[in-house]
């Protein structure tokens, strides 16, 4: 008897090994799975500008990076002392003007290097709401260094007072056409990239429950254009995907279909816990990690638990011995794969 649904998932087409090289762009849920590459040791760079929900905010990086251009001072602004961009998330703030716009062109040409370079790219979407800053004029009394607003949708607000901004629901077609100029810039600079989409599962009840479940299903109706029908995500331009076909995974799904039970949530109720977690990575691992690297998965997790090992006795006979197995089991490893360090 079977007490689950359960999503039907296939091996794709190339899979990623230890030479493969990962970008992983988006919500916080990227960093989950990001956290996994990390821990097994795979080459990948997560969200260099921090975490971006929506796709718009992603398609405006992409480009910049692209495309080479740099932050400038017009790109920013100080709030409360601190340094801020409208492009990127809070974690990159500074309080320093120069050290921040360093930050971020560092950022960019990292992002930039990982879109030429990198085998594989995967995108994590988490909503369809967004935030427009409002085109005001700013009063003489304004103690901020904003600069004047150009009416862009942003990454993130950075707590600023909220009637600076309008919140609107982007559209199936206007994410159709964002999806695909990320989709067709990145197969003019690296054709042979494999496009990874997913929606993330974690709900973002602060919109709503309605306006969620609206944002959610927004963004799955507009990836299925842009990846099933791209002559009609973009019909004006008539934009195609030259090179791999852009691919999707069913994250959210095997959260809302596989996994509906509050034991695989956190106590928020709303992010995926540990052991959600754990099964979505098995099940990407399925589908799109080559079956060969599990030995090495295995080997480099078994490292793992001995370099986190804590002995009573760090001087004794017994532990000298396991640290020198251990240490021969990390040369091994580089030997074989040099990127890797612990």
């Amino acid at each position: 008897m079977k007490l689950q649904t359960e999503i039907p998932l296939q091996p794709e087409e190339n899979q990623i090994d230890y030479s493969s090289k990962i970008l992983l762009l988006g919500s916080c849920f990227s960093e989950n799975i990001g956290a996994k590459f990390d821990y097994y040791k795979f080459q990948n760079l997560q969200n260099p500008f921090g975490v971006i929900f929506n796709p718009v905010s992603i398609e405006k990086l992409i480009v910049r990076a692209i495309d080479n251009i740099p932050f400038s001072e017009e790109d920013i602004f100080q709030h409360n002392g601190i340094w801020k961009c409208f492009e990127t998330h809070s974690e990159l703030a500074a309080l320093e003007k120069e050290e921040f716009l360093q930050n971020l062109n560092t950022a960019l040409q990292n992002l930039r290097e990982a879109l030429f370079s990198a085998t594989d790219i995967i995108f994590t979407f988490g909503t369809a709401w967004v935030y427009r800053h409002k085109v005001a004029e700013r009063s003489r009394s304004d103690q901020t260094s904003a600069p004047l607003s150009t009416g862009e949708i942003v990454a993130n607000c950075h707590k600023l007072p909220q009637q600076n901004f309008t919140k609107e629901l982007l559209s199936i077609e206007e994410i159709s056409e964002s999806l695909q100029t990320i989709f067709s810039r990145i197969s003019e600079v690296n054709p042979a990239a494999t496009i990874i989409n997913t929606v993330s599962p974690v709900r973002h009840i602060k919109d709503g429950f309605v306006e969620n479940s609206l944002s959610k299903a927004h963004l799955i109706s507009a990836l299925r254009n842009a990846i099933c029908h791209p002559e009609l995500a973009c019909p004006e331009h008539s934009r195609r995907v030259e090179g791999q076909h852009p691919k999707y995974f069913p994250s959210f799904e095997i959260m809302m279909d596989e996994l509906r039970d509050y034991r695989f949530y956190a106590e928020d109720m709303l992010h995926p816990n540990k052991t959600a977690i754990e099964i979505i990575w098995q099940k990407f691992s399925k589908v799109w990690i080559a079956a060969e690297t599990e030995a090495f998965q295995k080997e480099i997790a078994s490292i793992q638990n001995g370099l986190r090992h804590r002995p009573f006795s760090p001087e004794s006979e017994e532990h000298l011995k396991f640290s020198e197995k251990l240490h021969q089991k990390i040369s091994a490893l580089q030997q074989q794969f040099p990127h890797i360090r612990f």
